[in-house]
């Protein structure tokens, strides 16, 4: 296996017998560059691998293949291609370890290498591992995949979320689910439904799904009209416009700041900054920290086969402050400084 050439070289490096030869570890992006779910996780690997004594520039080298399906390439067979142009450049990187981060890599990427002696790590998957597993075919059982791929289940924690919102705004009458049709956005609605199959929420549960960036606009002026406290969870990702355009989360989410007389929930801090309320979110950076800490061990000789798949653990308590303002909603100081980010904190507390 390719470890035992690295460590073997890197041990000679030590007694002056050669140089250090560095692992290889070839990342795939679902999105592009920068993108709020992507580049967190990317980040938190990085980091992970760094601690691990995995150093970018030293004895590692990361090679990064963006796929670019949030907004260029957004038709099933523009995917499929992205992924077959993935697989080729990862194969011209000759990696010790691939890592996939959110769905579409994965299920392009990942599902072509499961079987293989190449190991892969995911990170960022939102449809629930089960379901994909009767298709993929990568896993035994969680404690023991058994196969060349493990990884990181993006767990949502959607019930925490709620929770969370009502015991800070206990006249909530009901959450709204936002969704659409997107792989992505079905992967969340199915994640969300998993959840409750073994947790009760606090409120009622309205889903909705749309077609359209139309429907979508409808359906928030319409929950505007509503006389009870809702709360709103977006996870509307993609729609198209009947003026032929894709909008995608980077103008859906503000828009809904902007019009929306409800607060929201992010899915992660990314999107509190797209101008939503806040609550319990996803740490991104912490899922890519334990796929790089899964990383580390592939490196260090432990079978992907032999690593259990995990779900993401932390989740990030957030605030925007000029968005509660606006919504007249009080947070409690003692809750604002348990909180990993405010934004607006330091313009809140000038006198």
């Amino acid at each position: 296996m390719r470890w035992r050439r690295w460590v073997a070289a890197g041990l000679l490096a030590l007694w002056g017998a050669g140089p250090v030869v560095a692992a290889r570890v070839f990342v795939v992006h679902s999105y592009g560059a920068g993108h709020v779910c992507g580049q967190p996780q990317h980040d938190g690997l990085v980091q992970a691998l760094e601690d691990e004594g995995f150093v970018p520039g030293r004895n590692l080298e990361v090679g990064v293949f963006y796929m670019e399906t949030k907004r260029r390439y957004t038709a099933p067979e523009a995917v499929a291609r992205r992924g077959r142009e993935a697989l080729a450049a990862l194969r011209a990187f000759r990696p010790d370890v691939v890592v996939t981060l959110d769905d579409n890599a994965f299920r392009t990427v990942g599902a072509a290498l499961v079987g293989t002696e190449l190991p892969v790590v995911f990170s960022g998957v939102n449809t629930p591992l089960d379901r994909l597993n009767r298709t993929m075919r990568f896993f035994a059982t969680r404690s023991r995949p058994g196969a060349n791929v493990t990884g990181v289940y993006e767990k949502l924690h959607f019930v925490d979320a709620v929770r969370a919102h009502c015991r800070l705004v206990p006249d909530t009458a009901r959450v709204v689910f936002l969704g659409d049709r997107s792989p992505t956005g079905e992967a969340i609605r199915a994640q969300v439904l998993q959840e409750l199959e073994d947790e009760v929420l606090p409120v009622p549960l309205e889903l909705h799904v749309v077609e359209t960036w139309e429907a979508y606009q409808e359906l928030v002026r319409r929950l505007n009209r509503s006389a009870e406290r809702l709360v709103l969870y977006p996870a509307a990702l993609r729609l198209s416009g009947a003026d032929g355009k894709t909008r995608t989360a980077a103008e859906i989410l503000p828009w809904t700041a902007r019009e929306s007389r409800h607060p929201s929930i992010p899915i992660n801090v990314g999107f509190l900054r797209a101008g939503l309320f806040g609550g319990v979110s996803v740490d991104f950076a912490a899922m890519g920290a334990q796929a790089g800490r899964m990383v580390a061990r592939i490196l260090r000789g432990t079978p992907a086969a032999e690593i259990p798949l995990e779900e993401a653990e932390r989740v990030r308590l957030v605030f925007n402050l000029a968005r509660a303002r606006e919504l007249g909603i009080r947070i409690p100081e003692d809750v604002l400084l348990a909180a990993d980010e405010v934004i607006g904190w330091e313009e809140a507390r000038k006198p």
